[in-house]
């Protein structure tokens, strides 16, 4: 091979690399933005897609003369293009929100048409080293697919290790600069303009590391502006962009994909309401079970009862429970139910268990050596619930099920028949379940479709919903087997147990609606492979 071919070889395999990565990065940003990943990432991958062939078309009328020239050009060009969209994009969300889309296709859009013009260049060029058409056409589509499988696993397992998704753009962006400099020194004799260009790359070069030295710094100011209060954290892992704020007087709040999880305010309201119906109903407590929930306020609750023996504990993100074990405005609510010292927090995919650690409290809020009385046993897993759910063994006497909204397609699976259905093995002959279900006003449909979905699965159901001040009016569905769940709570038994808001008639008085609030048979029941409760919500929340 010759060492011509070679670096135009190796040019491709770069590109290719970059090429995916960017499509990723501008998908992952605009999920994180606009919410449903799945939609957002078939949209713009096919949209690059799309433009990348028009580019392919549009090179053709480029002339032969000076075609390295004008790769290099491109190659520098696309650097900035891609590597500052990302920030740029953040920019224009928080302080342009109207025009988010217009810019965000603008950018894919260029990027697409750039990155389908690169590759017949370069297969032109390499023309003159290879003469073959098999040869020179299989070489570089070669090496743009590998590089492609390359920019995938570096994009997914390496860039995150080290960088934000704003600074992964710019890290990007500086190999396609390597890239044009490399090519640029290379074939430096056969250039017209080689002083133009190398002072186009500088430039391009030295504002990408600017950019890139300030985009820690830039990213959390320009995402500032997403929130009314100070954001203290902000991250992004393989599942989820978790950001925390603090206002002025201390209000804590937590969003997930820019949707509010819980506010220090009022989530006392949601998080009794959520477990102590279920908890008070059920004929057993001694075994637990809590899908979603990795922040430990649920658990706070659970613990609350003296016969709770063991709590598994399945959130899909390590950070999420790290954090609740670690920072101290989670610790502050949750009352370090997931504390790491008392509790073996598990971060593999794995479904095996390493061991368990005993849960020990005197009174939720003071520990003393020698004074610890043993609660529970609680084991955490970071895997997928779905999965979990398949490959556990245990039996549970309550399961608390808090999982985020069903707003994208890989979350409605999670309020499915099969869910539910394999769920139901799980639990004890008197077992019981409770889903948050989000607003039976404002997403009626889709209240009512986890509803009549439950019911489906061969759970009896009954609805009930409190308003919570962050969130509105909320709703909940409990369902069980064989076990009254009509019943009222008996408020004597429970009266040592400590709640803020939560009392049994209060309960009662939430199983009250109002007329066509509860109409099941307005919906549909949401499978894996049809997804309703996805369009139900989707369409709920656009309408608003």
């Amino acid at each position: 091979m010759k060492k011509d071919t070679l670096i135009l070889y190796i040019s491709m395999f770069i590109m290719g690399s970059c090429g995916i990565a960017y499509e990723y990065t501008f998908s992952k940003i605009s999920s994180d933005l606009l919410g449903n990943s799945t939609k957002q990432w078939a949209i713009i991958i096919g949209l690059m897609m799309l433009f990348m062939g028009i580019g392919s078309d549009i090179q053709k009328y480029i002339k032969d003369r000076s075609l390295i020239s004008k790769f290099i050009f491109f190659e520098a060009l696309l650097s900035l293009i891609g590597g500052a969209g990302p920030l740029f994009l953040l920019y224009i969300f928080g302080e342009y929100r109207d025009f988010y889309r217009l810019f965000q296709y603008l950018f894919i859009v260029s990027t697409g048409l750039i990155i389908g013009m690169e590759i017949p260049l370069l297969t032109r060029v390499n023309e003159g080293y290879a003469k073959n058409l098999k040869i020179n056409l299989g070489g570089i589509l070669k090496m743009d697919y590998i590089g492609s499988f390359a920019g995938a696993i570096i994009w997914i397992f390496v860039l995150p290790i080290w960088f934000n998704i704003i600074e992964s753009g710019m890290v990007l962006g500086i190999f396609n600069i390597f890239v044009a400099m490399v090519t640029l020194i290379y074939f430096r004799n056969q250039l017209k303009h080689f002083g133009k260009l190398l002072l186009f790359i500088v430039v391009i070069a030295v504002l990408n590391g600017f950019i890139l030295y300030n985009a820690g710094e830039w990213s959390i100011e320009t995402e500032q502006k997403l929130y009314r209060d100070k954001v203290i954290l902000s991250k992004t892992t393989q599942y989820q962009h978790i950001v925390l704020t603090k206002s002025d007087n201390n209000i804590f709040n937590c969003y997930i994909n820019g949707n509010l999880q819980f506010s220090s305010l009022d989530e006392h309201i949601y998080h009794e309401m959520l477990v102590h119906p279920p908890m008070q109903l059920a004929e057993k407590r001694s075994n637990i079970l809590i899908l979603g929930g990795g922040d430990g306020l649920a658990l706070r609750e659970i613990l609350k009862y003296d016969d709770v023996e063991m709590v598994t504990l399945v959130d899909i993100d390590p950070l999420m429970t790290d954090l609740a074990s670690k920072d101290k405005n989670f610790l502050l609510l949750n009352k370090g139910s997931l504390s790491e010292e008392r509790v073996n927090i598990f971060k593999s995919n794995s479904i095996s268990s390493s061991g368990t650690l005993p849960i020990y409290s005197k009174n939720f809020n003071l520990y003393k050596e020698s004074e610890y009385d043993s609660v529970a046993t609680v084991q955490i897993f970071n895997i997928d619930a779905f999965t979990f759910i398949d490959e556990i063994k245990d039996i549970y006497d309550v399961v608390i099920i808090d999982f985020p909204d069903p707003n994208s397609r890989e979350l409605s699976k999670l309020y499915s028949k099969g869910f539910y259905t394999r769920l139901q093995k799980k639990l004890s002959k008197y077992g019981i379940i409770v889903q948050q279900s989000t607003s039976p006003f404002h997403a009626n449909k889709t209240y009512n479709c986890i509803g009549k979905t439950m019911e489906s699965s061969g759970f009896k159901v009954v609805p009930y919903h409190q308003n919570v001040p962050s969130f509105g009016e909320w709703g909940f569905w409990i369902g069980a087997k064989n076990l009254n769940i009509k019943k009222s709570l008996d408020s004597e038994k429970f009266k040592n147990i400590p709640t803020t808001f939560f009392t049994s008639p209060l309960f009662d008085s939430s199983k009250i609606f109002g007329k066509s609030i509860l109409n099941k048979d307005s919906v549909g029941v949401n499978t894996v492979i049809n997804n309703i409760i996805y369009n139900y919500y989707d369409k709920a929340w656009k309408n608003l």
